[in-house]
């Protein structure tokens, strides 16, 4: 790994180490989704994936075939899957599946979920040094009895993420709720 890379993967570790302390002190567990999704899966949440449906990278086939002239590969035709799938852009049409499934009665919440993952957008303006198509990300789920004890976690969240940032990182922070275009669907306004 070339000497920068390995600069800037440690500190995204250091990041990444600080963040999970302070997520897992809330109780919250770590877990993964799949990186492939079936399109028919995603297609459940049309309305949360309209927002990054321009951005998806799809896989039609699973392996690859020399060219007939030799130079370079193709898919190969007969590989096609029979369905396609999608690279995850984001976990919560997972999460939320999941959640269907672990969550029985009020006895089941809080449920806490964190996952740190990489994810995939086709974006058509991505930013050096924030975003490229393919990041590394943090997105906690969680689950709870009242939208105030929703409120009040994600206001904790929200000063851990400032403390961080403050602390670690030394960047200033100014806390406030989300303008309607940085939202996405099924995420939190704060």
């Amino acid at each position: 790994m070339h000497g920068d890379q390995a600069e800037w993967y440690a500190i995204w570790e250091a990041i990444r180490d600080d963040m999970d302390k302070r997520i897992k002190a809330t109780g919250t567990q770590n877990a993964y989704s799949p990186l492939f999704i079936p399109v028919s899966f995603l297609s459940k949440e049309a309305e949360h994936v309209e927002g990054f449906a321009k951005e998806c990278a799809v896989v039609t086939h699973h392996r690859l075939r020399m060219k007939a002239n030799g130079k370079g590969v193709e898919p190969d035709p007969e590989a096609e899957l029979e369905e396609p799938l999608i690279v995850r852009p984001t976990s919560e049409t997972m999460i939320w599946h999941m959640f269907q499934k672990w969550i029985m009665s009020y006895r089941d919440l809080p449920l806490k979920i964190n996952q740190w993952a990489n994810v995939v957008r086709w974006e058509l303006r991505t930013r050096p040094f924030l975003r490229s198509s393919e990041f590394l990300w943090q997105e906690g789920h969680t689950a709870h009895a009242t939208k105030a004890e929703a409120d009040a976690m994600a206001r904790e969240m929200l000063d851990e993420y400032a403390d961080l940032c403050e602390s670690l990182l030394a960047v200033p922070v100014v806390k406030g709720v989300k303008s309607p275009s940085e939202r996405f669907a099924g995420g939190c306004d704060l």
